[in-house]
């Protein structure tokens, strides 16, 4: 009897996006296998979805729609909802898509395999949600998606109370891990040839509230410094608030955290920050940008942005934009503001008129588009190493070149090397063109440096030809900026 097969399908965030490294290993434990590329269906589908979005439900039960008529015509097949938007409509889903067998939380992840196995045995839907985190998720089994770059999860659910977002509701408070499980983490997946990790948590650098120590990211920056093996150290979303000079000064002094910072802005107009409750304003943003630019002068800076909040007047919206010209971000992920139901803003007097927010929003892109291309143009001539990477360049056959990420995280194609490389080496090349998402190297690679990363991505890909293949995760892409964008920058709530 063959193994039964499972797809994760994804929407929103990185947290996301490592939660469902997580549910595929769980179901791997328990012996799924994923479901071939190309194959009609699976018997297990599980939705991993994101509340932050207006139409979030919409997407969701319009793909459930979609697979009722298979369900019916595949007698066990089964279907799971899990994420940030099961923990908001719990008992809700079921009763818009009775065909569903079972609803999970944020909390409770863990349980996926069981409950899926109760519900095939009792014959009838399984909702179990979780109040608070039953185990964190990083000690659960996992099928990472890279063999050479991995997330790794520093701490779960956020303290803040910023007005436009519902995460906080979704996944509680913050948790931090132990910089000793951390590291312990870091350094099997550094055994394993990972040779890149992303620090992961919803308030990345609020890292050590739990614990007690308000160093504690700073810290966590330096040890990973001295991790032998692990060459390319990020870190994603951090808070103005709480982004200290310690912080910075640890990027800075540790050669492998990489010169890149994402650094959310949502608005630059100090009355807009006000009423979206976040605790800096214009000036604190500002002189962040200003000393990060002074300790690191190659850092690629990029931002999250909503346009149209409540309230928001031209004034307003001028704020922003001179805050995104004096800041020169390298990319900014743009939103035009949507109601999160369940969220203070949702009931705000003032909400802007559509037609509006988009004249808004259309002018911010094309600013933001400008300024871009600009810095980026400083780049050619510029000699860099770069990591090269699996699927980031859609053009690559047709254009005869390979693409990987700079060390500031900019995208880099590059004309396909004499000597083979894979995934996880390192090229050094010249830059000799820029555009507003992209670098191009036209001239031939000068060095080629094998690494164990891309041993490790080897490895994995010379197993037998019936082994089953990676589990595709469809993030969809939000946001505005890049056709091929770096690592999205979360869910715009940070």
């Amino acid at each position: 009897m063959s193994a039964k097969t499972y797809e994760v399908r994804t929407y929103g965030c990185q947290m996301n996006v490592h939660d469902s490294e997580r549910l595929s290993g769980l179901l791997e434990d328990a012996g799924y296998v994923p479901a071939p590329k190309g194959a009609d269906g699976a018997d297990v589908v599980v939705f991993n979805t994101c509340a932050v979005r207006e139409n979030a439900d919409n997407r969701l039960y319009g793909n459930l729609g979609q697979l009722a008529p298979k369900k019916a015509a595949r007698p066990g097949m089964q279907i799971a909802v899990g994420g940030c938007l099961a923990q908001k409509d719990r008992d809700t889903i079921v009763k818009k898509a009775p065909w569903v067998d079972v609803v999970f939380g944020t909390h409770n992840i863990g349980k996926l395999p069981v409950l899926l196995e109760r519900a095939r045995v009792q014959e009838e839907a399984q909702v179990e949600i979780a109040e608070s985190l039953e185990a964190f998720p990083s000690t659960l089994p996992t099928r990472r998606e890279s063999a050479y770059a991995a997330w790794v999860s520093i701490s779960v659910g956020c303290n803040n109370t910023c007005t436009f977002c519902i995460v906080p509701a979704l996944r509680g408070k913050e948790k931090d891990r132990r910089p000793g499980d951390i590291l312990a983490e870091i350094e099997a997946l550094v055994a394993e040839g990972v040779s890149e990790i992303t620090l992961l948590g919803q308030n990345v650098n609020a890292y050590g509230s739990d614990i007690g120590d308000r160093e504690a990211f700073s810290k966590l920056l330096r040890a990973c410094g001295k991790i032998e093996g692990l060459e390319r150290v990020r870190f994603t979303s951090p808070h103005p608030r709480d982004f200290t000079d310690d912080v910075i000064a640890a990027m800075a002094e540790t050669p492998n955290v990489m010169p890149q910072l994402h650094m959310p802005l949502q608005s630059g107009s100090d009355t807009v920050l006000k009423a979206m409750r976040r605790s800096y304003r214009q000036e604190r943003f500002l002189g962040i940008i200003e000393k990060v630019r002074a300790a690191m002068p190659d850092a690629a800076i990029s931002t999250d942005i909503i346009v149209g909040f409540p309230g928001e007047t031209e004034e307003d919206f001028e704020q922003t934009l001179h805050t995104v010209r004096e800041s020169r971000f390298a990319q900014a992920f743009t939103f035009q503001y949507s109601k999160r139901p369940g969220t203070p803003a949702a009931e705000m007097e003032g909400q802007i008129p559509k037609e509006v927010v988009q004249a808004r929003y259309e002018r911010l892109v094309a600013l933001q588009e400008e300024i871009s291309w600009e810095e980026n143009k400083k780049q050619v001539g510029r000699t860099l190493e770069v990591m090269v990477a699996e699927g980031e360049g859609r053009k690559d056959d047709a254009t005869r070149r390979l693409s990987g990420r700079a060390p500031d995280n900019r995208l880099v194609h590059f004309t396909r090397p004499e000597e083979p490389v894979r995934p996880g080496d390192m090229v050094t090349v010249e830059i000799t063109y820029a555009a507003p998402h992209h670098l191009l190297a036209e001239g031939p690679v000068q060095a080629v440096r094998r690494t164990r990363a891309g041993d490790a991505w080897e490895k994995r890909n010379a197993a037998p030809a019936d082994k089953p293949a990676g589990v595709m995760l469809g993030l969809p892409t939000i946001g505005a900026p890049a056709p091929a964008p770096a690592p999205a920058a979360g869910c715009g709530c940070d």
